[in-house]
């Protein structure tokens, strides 16, 4: 059996040598565009800022060691041009020369590739970089390295933006941030990207929203933008996103899905039965909505690689869907999601709840404790758990890996009050910020609790609800909700009669715990009141301009 397969990174390098460790006499042939296989390319913004010194530890495999140890034919610098699924044939072009190849099964990996807009002026600049493999690193650090680089633009603010952001700041260089739409981070809902917003201008970081590049000039040295605004810039890059590398595909009667992505069936399957597709040039379905979607994380694509092996071998396994976990660093900052955020639950007309908890990564007391800020989505019939977001300094990685873990069992909200986490002081709590997530969603569940969300309460007060602060009075006076009134938790059962059972009540505090209890001693007094989700901790965040201090 003769195997070709294109693209030797993440899915293909696993398809690979799975299939060498399952066909030990198979003709394994692996097919690369560019002049390495197996390379850490989640580690390059990394090298850049000199986290990563090694340039060598860029490189995790190499074509002679695969031959080594998997007996791959491993084929660098060999650029897929073509496929012709009738011949079992593909065409590839190395070194100026074209040869043709023929398979028995081939499994197609080209991952995707950096999207760049056409904008004038852009082919005549020397200094404008995209980041997507190891020569692209070389150029990004050579010029730095060969150039006296004091201001840099960074053209998207998603993963890969801003870990060159924090790279680049590490380096001493001034940097500007253009994204186009309303909110940096997209994979976070608005009200969390604030945070991570906040932690940038804090590191001296210029951030321009809603607007883009019209024209680079004076050899992209300067950068104009569409409101004419410029910006004076020593280097720029391009980090908007990414699209299936699958040009090579436009005549290869395989059929294509969104934005050119190969559409495969539950086996990595394309409509071509000797044709397989795995990695970020594949669209998925999304495992929380069942949605056709593009999801490109090094995560699944390996794990897609082993199991496309499996599959070809004979063995069954069944592609069930990305649920779409991810991670950056942004300085100080940890920000972490899994399944949908609520701009997709709306697009796709999901009827959802959502909850605001704050936590901490280990016991408040023991020393160095650092705040959780984490936001979870679920289904207000059933409780089952949509997704989950978390900001903070340390432990975010754990809390949401738990709660994807949750959604891949298909787990309710009220499930994560049962899990059972490691827990002594210097590592969590024994009620968890997960666990807490677990009773607050309970609490709303059986409506214990009626949540108001940050972007309903000024509309509520407009309306003649009033919002009662149940914070200390030195806490309310170093800072408030504009339109709040103050009465403490500890006196609010001697201060009722003050209050009109005839008017509406939204109660707040720090972080929500306070004002639970005191939702609850006011429904049982016969009041009519809603606990803000987040509380003031949160509300402060985003709306800073209604902060009375």
């Amino acid at each position: 059996m003769k195997y070709v397969i294109i693209g030797g990174v993440a899915g293909g390098m696993s398809a690979a040598t799975r299939l060498r460790r399952l066909n030990e006499n198979a003709e394994i042939i692996v097919l690369e565009k560019g002049p390495n296989v197996s390379f850490a390319n989640c580690g390059l913004p990394f090298y850049i800022g000199g986290e990563i010194t090694n340039h060598d530890k860029l490189i995790v495999q190499t074509p002679e060691k695969l031959k080594n140890r998997y007996n791959l034919d491993v084929r660098v610098n060999s650029e897929v041009i073509a496929v012709n699924s009738e011949l079992h044939q593909v065409t590839i072009m190395k070194d100026n020369q074209k040869y043709s190849l023929t398979y028995d099964k081939l499994i197609v990996s080209p991952g995707a590739k950096p999207f760049v807009p056409e904008i004038e002026g852009i082919e005549s600049a020397d200094n404008i970089f995209t980041l997507r493999n190891v020569p692209d690193v070389d150029k990004i650090y050579s010029f730095i390295e060969n150039n006296n680089i004091k201001t840099a633009t960074i053209t998207g603010a998603g993963f890969i933006g801003l870990e060159v952001t924090e790279s680049l700041v590490k380096r001493g260089i001034k940097v500007h941030i253009i994204e186009k739409v309303t909110q940096i981070l997209p994979p976070l809902d608005e009200e969390m990207a604030l945070f991570v917003e906040d932690e940038l201008i804090k590191n001296n970081i210029e951030i321009i929203k809603q607007n883009s590049i019209k024209t680079f000039k004076n050899n992209g040295r300067l950068v104009v933008l569409e409101d004419n605004s410029k910006i004076e810039s020593d280097m720029n890059i391009i980090s908007i996103g990414v699209i299936p590398n699958t040009e090579f595909l436009n005549n290869s009667k395989i059929e294509l899905g969104i934005r050119n992505s190969i559409k495969v069936n539950g086996q990595y399957q394309t409509n071509i039965s000797d044709i397989f597709a795995i990695g970020d040039a594949i669209e998925v379905n999304q495992y929380t909505s069942g949605e056709d979607s593009l999801i490109s994380l090094a995560g699944p694509a390996n794990r897609q690689g082993r199991m496309v092996a499996y599959i070809i071998s004979g063995k069954n396994r069944i592609n069930r869907g990305t649920i779409g976990t991810s991670i950056v660093r942004t300085f100080n900052l940890e920000s972490a999601s899994t399944g949908l955020n609520e701009k997709q639950l709306k697009k796709q007309h999901i009827e959802y709840k959502s909850l605001h908890v704050r936590g901490t990564n280990h016991a408040s007391y023991y020393p160095d404790s650092k705040p959780i800020l984490l936001k979870v989505m679920f289904n207000p019939s059933n409780g089952l758990i949509y997704g989950a977001q978390a900001i903070g300094e340390d432990g975010v990685d754990k809390r949401i890996d738990i709660i994807s873990s949750a959604i891949y069992s298909k787990l309710s909200i009220e499930d994560l009050i049962n899990f059972e986490l490691t827990y002594a002081p210097p590592f969590s709590s024994a009620k968890d910020i997960v666990n807490m997530a677990g009773y607050i969603g309970q609490n709303i569940l059986e409506e214990n609790t009626v949540p108001v969300y940050w972007h309903e309460l000024r509309d509520l007060l407009a309306n003649g609800e009033l919002l009662i602060d149940v914070r200390s009075k030195s806490e309310f006076e170093l800072g408030h909700i504009k339109g709040a009134i103050n009465i403490p938790l500890d006196v609010l059962r001697d201060n009722l009669d003050k209050l009109n059972k005839s008017n509406k009540y939204i109660v707040s505090c720090l972080t929500g715990q306070r004002s639970y209890t005191a939702e609850q001693i006011l429904i049982q007094h016969g009041f009519d009141v809603k606990n803000l989700d987040g509380a003031y901790n949160l509300y402060s965040e985003i709306k800073k301009e209604e902060i009375i201090k």
